[in-house]
C-alpha cells in the first residue's frame, strides 16, 4: 500500500479518474486488513485512519472535486485528525457488513406514499357469489395545480444555502479523544437539499391534496369476513407527488336472517311438528342461490337430525368447487290440545304402551330401583 500523506488516491491504490464504485472496492479491501479489531498494531492504526480520511474524501463528489482542484476538502479542520479519520462511520460499517455506502447526499422530495384501509360491508350471497362494489375513498392525491412539483407557478425550487445543496451540514466537535466531525441532515430545508420559497397555494408546497373520487372494486367469489383486498396503486400519493400506495379494503360481512356460514359450509334450521317428523314428509327449501331444493323427512326423524344438501354452500375461493348446505331439524311438541287431540293421544299412548314413560332407562339402573335392590 502507498502511504504517501498527500495523495489520497495513492493511499487507495486507485488511478485518479476511478469510479465510486471501484474507490468504495478498495477501501474495503484495505479496511479489512488495517482495522484496529483486526490489527492491533499502532502504526496500522495510524494507516487506517488516513486510510478513512481519504476515502471520506474521494468518495463524496464535492469533497473530492475541491481536493482535486487543491482546495482543502474539510473547510479547516485537520483531516488527519482523528475526527476527519472516523468522519465516515457509515462508510466503515459498510466496509466490514456490506452496506450499500448509502445516506450521503440530499434525499428526494418525492417518496413513496402510504397504503390506506377501508372497511365495507356485504350481505352473505355477495361475499358467496362475488360483486362489483363501487367505493367513495378520500385519499392523498397528486396537486392538479403544480403537478406534485410544490412551487408556485413560473417559480421552482432553490438550493439550500445552509447546506449548500447537500442536504447535510458536517459539524466538529472537540472532545478527549481529539476532533470528532459529525454529519447531520439540515435542518433549514430538512435535508432535500432546497428550499421552496414561493409554495403552491393548493397544497402548501406538499405536491398532494385531500381529495375524493370513486372507484369499483371487484369482490371474487367466497372470500370471508375479515379478508383483506389489495388495490395496488390506490392508496395514498407521496410527498411531492411521489407514487401512491396501495389500498386494501377489509371485508365485513353482515348476519343473515336464515344461514349461518362456517367456512364454505352453510348451515340452516327447519322446524316440524312431531307428528310430521314420525310420519315422514317433505318440504322446499329456498338455498341462498334462490333455487328450491327438495328435503326429504324420513319417518321417526328426531329433534337435531342433521340432513346435508351436498354443493349448496358457498364457492370455495378461487376455485370450481362449493361447500355444503347442512339443515339442522328441531321436533316441537304440541303445548295446547283441545279435548279430541288430548283422547287420540292417549289412546295412541295407550297403543304403544307408553302411558308412564321411564325415560328409556332400565329400573334396576334407576335410583329408586338401586335402593329397593339394596333392601333385598
Amino acid at each position: 500500500m502507498a502511504t504517501s500523506t498527500g495523495d489520497y488516491y495513492a493511499m487507495l491504490g486507485v488511478a485518479r479518474e476511478s469510479t465510486p464504485e471501484e474507490i468504495k472496492k478498495a477501501y474495503r479491501k484495505l479496511a479489512r486488513t488495517l482495522h484496529p479489531d483486526v490489527n492491533p498494531d499502532p502504526e496500522a492504526q495510524e494507516q487506517f485512519k488516513a486510510l478513512t480520511t481519504a476515502y471520506e474524501v474521494l468518495s463524496d463528489p464535492q469533497k473530492r472535486e475541491m481536493y482535486d482542484l487543491g482546495g482543502d476538502p474539510f473547510g479547516g479542520a485537520q483531516p488527519g485528525g482523528f475526527g476527519a479519520g472516523f468522519g465516515g462511520l457509515g462508510d466503515i460499517m459498510d466496509a466490514f457488513f456490506g452496506g450499500g455506502g448509502g445516506g450521503r447526499g440530499p434525499r428526494s422530495r418525492i417518496r413513496q406514499g402510504a397504503d390506506a384501509l377501508l372497511a365495507i360491508e356485504l350481505d352473505l350471497k355477495e361475499t358467496a357469489f362475488g360483486v362489483d362494489k363501487e367505493l367513495t375513498v378520500e385519499t392523498a392525491a397528486v396537486c392538479g395545480t403544480c403537478t406534485g412539483a410544490g412551487t408556485a407557478a413560473g417559480t421552482h425550487a432553490e438550493t439550500c444555502p445552509t447546506c449548500k445543496g447537500r442536504g447535510e451540514i458536517q459539524l466538529v466537535q472537540r472532545s478527549f479523544l481529539g476532533q470528532v466531525m459529525t454529519t447531520r441532515p439540515c435542518q433549514e430545508c430538512r435535508g432535500t437539499g432546497s428550499l421552496i420559497k414561493h409554495p403552491c397555494a393548493e397544497c402548501g408546497g406538499e405536491g398532494r391534496v385531500r381529495a375524493r373520487r370513486t372507484l369499483t372494486v371487484s369482490v371474487p367469489a367466497g372470500v370471508e369476513n375479515g379478508m383483506r383486498i389489495r388495490l395496488t396503486g390506490q392508496g395514498e400519493v407521496g410527498p411531492g407527488g411521489g407514487p401512491a400506495g396501495d389500498l386494501y379494503v377489509e371485508i365485513h360481512e353482515r348476519d343473515h336472517p336464515v344461514f349461518t356460514r362456517e367456512g364454505s359450509d352453510l348451515h340452516c334450521k327447519v322446524t316440524l311438528p312431531m307428528t310430521a317428523a314420525a310420519l315422514g314428509t317433505s318440504l322446499k327449501l329456498e338455498t341462498l342461490d334462490d333455487s328450491e331444493e327438495q328435503v326429504t323427512i324420513k319417518p321417526g326423524t328426531q329433534s337435531a337430525t342433521v340432513i346435508t344438501l351436498r354443493g349448496h354452500g358457498v364457492p370455495r375461493l378461487r376455485s370450481s368447487s362449493r361447500g355444503d348446505l347442512h339443515v339442522h331439524v328441531e321436533v316441537t311438541t304440541p303445548t295446547k290440545l283441545d279435548g279430541e287431540q288430548e283422547r287420540l293421544l292417549r289412546q295412541l299412548a295407550e297403543l304403544r304402551h307408553e302411558e308412564h314413560p321411564d325415560g328409556g332407562a332400565p329400573v334396576g339402573s334407576h335410583l329408586f330401583g338401586r335402593l329397593r335392590g339394596a333392601f333385598k
